[in-house]
């Protein structure tokens, strides 16, 4: 029985909203974006919005997670790379400089986790996801220092979070600034002192 073709397929609803509200979320901020605009910039019936999400709370959160995904997959691109541990702590820096350096439409403003738990209150479920994919990545810096220093697990802990500030650091002021510059230095830096252990 023939096919009947009805067009390039559609994306899911879903998929549409979620790809919106990141593009929107990262430009203008979570609290100035308007469900009337994510669903307009999506091309779908704010009751789509409702049969995906339940609220906007939750659509933030759907970005938050996405976006953390989005920054481990560079991270894993990276680290597949990494031949020591010193490569897969520089391999941090390195996906956090290509995720600066993505197309973005209304220019890079720095880390979009960070951007939005700025905007959410104390408490917040958004901002305890956002604490927690933070953690995540000082574990992944963490990791390959307590390989780097066997003997010593207080003071390779103490070098991650060191090194997590650095990135951390260095992030926000390349939002501040637009590129990656600050990053660039960043790693340049990391490498000295994992050289110097």
């Amino acid at each position: 029985m023939p096919t009947i073709d009805t067009g390039p397929s559609r994306r899911p609803a879903r998929e549409l909203l979620l790809a919106a509200a990141a593009r929107l979320f990262y430009a203008q901020g979570v609290a100035a974006t308007g469900i009337d605009t994510i669903t307009a910039e999506a091309g779908v019936a704010k009751k789509s919005l409702y049969n995906n999400f339940s609220s906007k709370a939750e659509l933030v959160a759907a970005y938050l997670e996405a976006r953390h995904e989005e920054w481990l997959g560079l991270y894993r691109k990276r680290v597949e790379a990494a031949a020591t541990p010193a490569d897969r702590v520089l391999a941090v820096f390195d996906a956090y400089r290509d995720h600066a350096n993505f197309a973005y439409e209304h220019g890079f403003r720095g880390c979009g986790l960070l951007n939005a738990a700025a905007e959410l209150p104390v408490g917040n479920a958004g901002r305890l996801a956002v604490r927690k994919h933070k953690e995540e990545v000082e574990e992944l810096l963490a990791q390959p220092v307590r390989e780097l220093l066997p003997d010593e697990p207080e003071r390779a802990d103490a070098l991650a979070r060191h090194l997590s500030f650095l990135l951390e650091g260095a992030m926000a002021r390349a939002g501040l600034e637009g590129g990656d510059a600050c990053l660039q230095d960043a790693r340049l830096i990391a490498g000295q002192m994992l050289a110097a252990l």
